[in-house]
């Protein structure tokens, strides 16, 4: 199976870093660099303290602005909400970053490009290499696409169960049942990939691709909801 490559992850992102080496870094874990002595490559730790200095930054700025009429109490609780280790490792996921992680080879046998806490450090290491490459401004770019169309603006929680919360949409609109379709597999039995389109009313409204069937459920819902809720920017 092939593996997107970072050139096609920046394009996908619609990022184009200026320093390549940055991008690399970020996703580079602790544990590759300890078993890769001789690797001139940094592990992620410095940008994911600084990636997390920026998200509060950014995503307090994103409520300030959208909310005006919230205490200071409740944006606390929100942001809280988005900034949280399941939160982050929920966009990592949706945007499989765990794909491109460089892992020991002990990280790897653990599952760690697929465990939360990795995933949500890595979320918070490429916004700080996004931070370094380019400044605040590409940062509330990448999160205006990707984190804060995902923000209930009615009860400020985060959107994290995109099939339960595209099921409720739907419902509350009347677009029809909604039904999960495995379109593909391809690879081999080890390292499996699932195609998933999800049909609304049977029209196909999003594709999904993962690991596992319910990752791949996940992602297709995650594109329906994009295409027929997403709040214009």
């Amino acid at each position: 199976m092939k593996h997107e490559s970072f050139e096609e992850l920046q394009a996908r992102l619609r990022i184009r870093f200026r320093n390549v080496r940055l991008l690399r870094q970020a996703f580079t874990h602790t544990s590759y660099v300890n078993e890769h002595r001789q690797t001139a490559l940094e592990h992620n730790e410095r940008l994911e303290f600084l990636g997390d200095a920026v998200l509060q930054l950014t995503v307090s700025e994103y409520l300030y602005r959208t909310f005006p009429d919230r205490p200071e109490g409740h944006l606390t609780r929100m942001r809280a909400a988005i900034v949280c280790e399941p939160s982050l490792a929920r966009f990592a996921e949706m945007l499989d970053f765990g794909a491109h992680v460089q892992l020991g080879r002990g990280e790897e046998q653990l599952g760690g490009r697929h465990r939360p806490a990795l995933l949500a450090d890595l979320f918070e290491s490429f916004v700080g290499a996004v931070y370094l490459d380019q400044g605040l401004d590409a940062v509330r770019e990448f999160l205006a696409e990707n984190v804060f169309p995902h923000i209930d603006g009615d009860g400020g929680l985060l959107v994290k169960d995109y099939k339960s919360t595209l099921q409720e949409r739907a419902q509350h609109v009347g677009l029809g049942p909604i039904e999960y379709r495995i379109s593909e597999e391809r690879g081999p039995a080890h390292d499996r990939e699932f195609v998933v389109q999800v049909l609304i009313g049977e029209r196909v409204t999003g594709t999904g691709v993962g690991r596992t069937k319910k990752e791949a459920e996940q992602q297709a819902a995650a594109e329906a909801w994009r295409a027929l809720f997403k709040p214009s920017q």
